[in-house]
């Protein structure tokens, strides 16, 4: 690693934890220090040495329009013209809180708050003061921030890391979340048998991207929400990877499916910290003030991140956006299926969207079990030589590369050739 960013790794651990701010930054499971990125624009990264990388991380997710897109800039600088932070409420909020009810079918009122972590602990919250019932469903994998009920059997820097829980977490807490294989829709229907009248809901991204991208089988989601309706259960979808990403309506609106509630983030803040969660009038009027269940945050409807994610969702208006991101997408991971080919190396490639992950394994990865039998040394390797040729990646094999606008056809091809030469050294 070059020389400015070893440096300022080691004294960062001196007064960050690890030295960075969140775990899977530190590059722990790839074996090096981690580039500190000084600056961005379009699908570029430029790190504190001068080197310039092409950018798959797409700050895990929210980039969709690029780096420092014109109409974002100008939306934070307006914003910012008039002041950082009220406390109060603005129009931008109401602005942003009518696009995204205009958007997502299942949602007639939102509520903004600050990460996609205060996101679904506020659902969750909700779903037990609105059913009267304690426990919830998650799925193996799934990563639905670092709240306590979440942290069980989690993916993402959990599943990067290998911690199996967390301490700090109460048994009495963690007992009351059932962790089931993602796809196993027999083992949700036993288990809401079992305790259907304690369920309070159940939670799952209905496209994981936090143990690797995996796809849901025909009829799984389908399958949920008809064992919930059935149960008096709610059924959350955490859509702060998919939503806006995958399609306009999010993963629901491919799927088909209305869930109660549904959690938002990344790309509603446009790069800024923003999380929203929402659903039904009759479920989301029992929120204080006009219900009885709690939820508050001094920074929430930031105007600053308001702005970012209405000029955002402005430009993913355009339908041709869309196109133009499932089309690179599959040129992108086509591209590195055949480099993969090529070279002998066994790789699934599993894609929604403008986001996917490669596996290196030659059998198909549907749930958390299949995706930790990839071979991850493999990936440690292939990260390696594709940083080295400045192609910045996720630093864990249960993360998903992120497609923006800002990425070519020319710099996806150069891409898939620099893939190719990384590919033959494994």
């Amino acid at each position: 690693m070059n020389n400015k960013s070893e440096e300022l790794f080691l004294r960062a651990q001196e007064v960050i934890p690890g030295g960075v701010n969140s775990p899977v930054r530190a590059c722990r499971s790839v074996g090096i220090s981690p580039p500190f990125i000084q600056r961005a624009d379009g699908c570029y990264l430029w790190d504190v040495d001068g080197a310039r990388y092409i950018d798959y991380i797409s700050s895990w997710g929210p980039m969709i329009l690029g780096h420092r897109h014109p109409e974002v800039v100008q939306g934070i600088k307006s914003a910012l013209d008039n002041g950082t932070s009220f406390g109060a409420p603005t129009e931008l909020e109401l602005n942003l809180a009518k696009m995204i009810v205009e958007a997502i079918p299942s949602v007639e009122m939102v509520r903004m708050v600050n990460s996609g972590t205060e996101a679904t602990m506020s659902a969750i919250r909700l779903a037990r003061g609105f059913t009267g019932r304690d426990m919830i469903i998650k799925f193996d994998g799934c990563y639905h921030g670092h709240s306590d009920s979440c942290l069980v059997a989690a993916g993402s820097g959990i599943a990067t890391l290998g911690i199996p829980g967390s301490p700090g977490v109460p048994n009495e807490i963690a007992k009351l979340t059932v962790s089931l294989p993602f796809n196993d829709l027999r083992a949700v229907e036993t288990t809401v048998k079992k305790y259907s009248d304690k369920i309070a809901a159940i939670i799952v991204e209905p496209v994981p991207a936090n143990m690797g991208v995996v796809l849901p089988k025909d009829g799984f989601l389908q399958g949920l929400r008809r064992i919930t309706t059935e149960n008096n259960i709610l059924l959350i979808f955490d859509e702060v990877i998919t939503g806006f990403r995958v399609s306009p309506g999010g993963a629901q609106e491919l799927y088909d499916i209305m869930p109660d509630i549904t959690c938002l983030g990344k790309i509603i803040g446009g790069g800024l910290p923003v999380g929203a969660y929402g659903g039904k009038k009759d479920i989301m009027s029992h929120i204080a003030p006009i219900g009885n269940i709690y939820q508050a945050g001094t920074l929430s409807g930031n105007p600053l991140a308001m702005s970012a994610g209405l000029a955002t969702l402005i430009v993913l208006k355009n339908k041709e956006s869309y196109e133009k991101l499932n089309e690179r997408s599959r040129l992108l991971f086509d591209g590195l299926t055949d480099a993969a080919k090529r070279t002998g190396v066994n790789i699934v490639a599993n894609r929604l969207g403008s986001m996917g992950t490669i596996f290196f394994t030659d059998k198909p990865v549907y749930d958390f079990n299949s995706a930790k039998k990839a071979d991850a040394s493999k990936y440690v390797k292939f990260y390696r030589e594709m940083l080295a040729q400045k192609i910045y990646l996720a630093p864990s094999p249960f993360e998903a590369i992120f497609l923006s606008l800002a990425h070519s056809e020319d710099i996806i091809k150069k891409t898939i050739d620099f893939a190719f030469k990384s590919f033959k050294k494994i």
